[in-house]
């Protein structure tokens, strides 16, 4: 049986004739949850927030209404929220098409979260390899303003709010909170250490303040409209809504798709939706969240928590094909959900070639404060680099190992953990491959 979309931060992305311009928007009902949710306390706001079990779509999948309840009450200082429009995670590329296709969508999602959480300014930090997106939310700001939806009073109510988009250099970095919070104030993005400096408490200008995703904020014109309680009832308890997910590699029809969250598993994205594996070759392997994410090995088993009918779990295991898509079964499985973004890979691929071009990204984007981070990124590049050249050593595949073991959980932000665990995972679950690199090369005898 096909596997059929539940579109509803795409709903309208791809529908002909719809264009990323106000009066489109506001034919298809556009700003009207903004209308309403002026109409509601911020705080009961934050509650249906609360309620709907909405969870970040940028990577850490953080409860979107806790981390809003964070901010202090009754606090002196302005409060600020950030859409991180930066998406840098190698194979994730879902916030470019909301941002090219649907940018209104993003800014009523802004506008709400900022009346909710109480902020009257608001930056969009967008990747700096993303020109043209930026010119696009830079007019859709204009026209949002024009009309009435940013500014002074917004639509009568006396809210106030400015939203300025600032594009960033190019670094990975940036991705994450504190280092692009640093970057926004125009310092080098060196992440900050949680705690002090958690955002909520601590962020920009040492003010309280908001980091949310593109996915994220979307999503909450839809939870303004719908309630939390249905929202909720979308996708399974603690993966609620809907995801966006990016598939690409050895896919027959890669791209993006959207779908209730755990009401799909890998095979069915891989074979029912995205046409199966490329040239009829085998699945051999999948990254499900971002290179950063752990690589998942086709024909290995994972235990999985179920729920039961009762509302208990229990422990089965299953195939990689058979692993639901949501952000507990993957965490179970011993990866995460990440970004969304899906990488495929067939039986003709080279797992030391592909980790050695993971590697050198990392260690190009290493932001370099910390030793184990700098130095060691920099260390696994070099040595899957000469193991694919056909230099490698037989001690190898233990020296990457400990490397990475030495990074992860050792440095000031996650970018530890993003670089080590792609090592630890691909030596862990190919290690003949990487063993057969290490071998010394045989000498070739001189002719007589």
């Amino acid at each position: 049986m096909p596997i059929k979309e539940k579109r509803l931060i795409l709903q309208h992305a791809d529908e002909p004739g719809y264009a990323p311009d106000i009066a489109c928007y506001r034919r298809h009902g556009g700003y009207a949850e903004l209308k309403k949710a002026l109409g509601t306390p911020p705080d009961s706001i934050l509650a249906e927030v609360k309620a709907s079990g909405l969870r970040g779509r940028g990577g850490a999948g953080f409860s979107c209404g806790l981390k809003w309840s964070f901010i202090p009450k009754n606090n002196a200082k302005p409060v600020y929220l950030i859409c991180n429009a930066d998406e840098s995670e190698p194979g994730t590329f879902k916030d470019r098409q909301i941002i090219h296709k649907d940018p209104h969508q993003l800014l009523e999602g802004m506008i709400i979260t900022a009346y909710a959480i109480g902020a009257h300014l608001a930056y969009i930090y967008i990747r700096g390899e993303f020109p043209e997106g930026a010119r696009i939310l830079e007019r859709a700001l204009a026209e949002a303003k024009r009309d009435g939806f940013l500014g002074k009073s917004i639509l009568g109510s006396g809210f106030d709010l400015d939203v300025f988009v600032h594009r960033g250099a190019g670094a990975y970095i940036c991705g994450e909170e504190t280092g692009l919070i640093e970057s926004l104030e125009g310092k080098r993005p060196y992440p900050r250490i949680k705690p002090p400096y958690f955002p909520a408490v601590l962020g920009l200008y040492m003010c309280p303040t908001v980091v949310n995703n593109v996915e994220t904020l979307c999503n909450v014109k839809h939870i303004v409209r719908m309630g939390g309680a249905a929202y909720a009832a979308l996708g399974r308890p603690n993966n609620t809504g809907t995801r966006i997910l990016c598939v690409s590699g050895d896919v027959a029809r890669p791209g993006y798709f959207e779908s209730e969250i755990g009401t799909i598993t890998m095979g069915q994205l891989i074979h029912d939706v995205c046409g199966g594996i490329r040239d009829g070759n085998r699945l051999k392997a999948v990254i499900p969240g971002g290179s950063s994410a752990k690589v998942l090995r086709a024909g290995d088993t994972y235990a999985i928590r179920r729920r039961k009918p009762d509302g208990s779990t229990e422990t089965i295991s299953v195939a990689l094909e058979d692993i639901p898509l949501d952000f507990d079964s993957l965490a179970d499985a011993g990866s995460m959900a990440g970004s969304g973004g899906i990488i495929v890979m067939d039986h003709t691929r080279d797992m030391v070639e592909a980790l050695a071009n993971i590697n050198e990204f990392y260690a190009h984007e290493s932001c370099g404060q910390c030793t184990p981070c700098r130095e060691g990124s920099l260390w696994m590049k070099k040595v899957t680099a000469r193991m694919t050249r056909g230099d490698g050593r037989p001690s190898d595949p233990d020296l990457l190992a400990s490397i990475a073991n030495s990074i992860a959980g050792r440095t000031v932000c996650a970018f530890g953990e993003a670089c080590a665990w792609p090592t630890q995972s691909f030596v862990d679950k190919f290690r003949d491959e990487f063993e057969a690199k290490a071998a010394p090369a045989k000498e070739v005898p001189r002719a007589a």
